[in-house]
């Protein structure tokens, strides 16, 4: 446990014109980790001295990224099984202080929503049909075309506030749903596209790897197949590559997303932001 009274007293020190002490304080309050943000962000609000905010601030973004990070290597090493957890991690870079039960709960509304209007005996494209109603027509879910390299496109919290994000965002907020209600769909890596392929697991199919179709969820879901694929690769002349075809894995699915917010940081000139944004990618690699 920590004591508030050094704690804060330490704090009254942040805006120490001696660096030598600046440095003793910020790797003391650093040592402390999460439990200290609560003392920070209280200072923060009582500070009226712009130079004291503005470390208090950095303290704070300091300890909660290096949370993050650690979170995240934990994510990775344990064999990121989990897309949802993945995706909350992130979420917590630009939203730190989320309550993420908010976030379960509105996946699980829409979750349930499908489940009540779900048949046992529809076929895959009626059960896609049927989520593709709800996601697009129902809560009104679409591609955020107008600001496509907006951070905020990637951000699970924002895009179910706003019902609008890129194309792995909601791919993601797709699958995750999908998955829920046992429909085998999941994440393919498509350069410059991020889809989704329908598995057959009960045989196998024509296709790669058993995918009976694709999905785009960027375009209300709309449903295609493998020359469509091939269609695109050639267009773009590249080669053909397995993995263009077949799911790939959650911590690819999270590399992507990550890609995404390194160009939209880059695109909006937060250098700091992009190196965070590159720490984070080097830990999936």
């Amino acid at each position: 446990m920590i004591n508030p009274t050094e704690v804060n007293s330490l704090i009254r020190l942040l805006d120490d014109p001696d660096s030598e002490i600046f440095e003793h304080v910020h790797e003391k309050l650093l040592s402390y980790g999460v439990e200290a943000v609560a003392y920070l962000e209280t200072a923060f609000e009582q500070a009226f001295d712009a130079i004291q905010q503005e470390r208090i601030a950095n303290l704070v973004h300091e300890i909660q990224f290096g949370t993050l990070k650690n979170d995240l290597k934990l994510w990775h090493q344990s064999g990121a099984f989990d897309l949802l957890q993945g995706i909350l991690i992130i979420n917590r870079y630009q939203y730190p202080d989320l309550d993420e039960q908010k976030i379960i709960n509105q996946l699980e509304a829409i979750k349930r929503d499908i489940w009540i209007q779900m048949m046992h005996e529809a076929s895959p494209k009626e059960q896609i049909k049927l989520i593709n109603h709800v996601l697009y027509n129902i809560y009104g879910f679409s591609g955020n075309t107008s600001n496509h390299l907006d951070p905020q496109n990637s951000y699970l919290s924002q895009v179910l506030e706003t019902k609008k994000g890129n194309q792995p965002s909601l791919a993601i907020i797709y699958s995750i749903i999908a998955q829920k209600l046992d429909i085998p769909v999941y994440g393919v890596n498509l350069p410059q596209h991020f889809i989704l392929a329908y598995l057959d697991e009960s045989q196998q199919s024509e296709f790669e790897g058993g995918v009976l179709f694709y999905i785009n969820a960027f375009n209300k879901g709309f449903i295609f197949g493998r020359r469509d694929v091939d269609m695109f690769l050639k267009q773009l002349s590249l080669k053909y590559d397995k993995q263009f075809y077949e799911p790939c894995s959650n911590n690819e699915i999270i590399k992507r997303v990550l890609r995404n917010l390194i160009s939209a940081y880059e695109n909006l000139g937060s250098a700091e932001k992009v190196n965070e944004m590159n720490e984070l990618l080097a830990i999936l690699e």
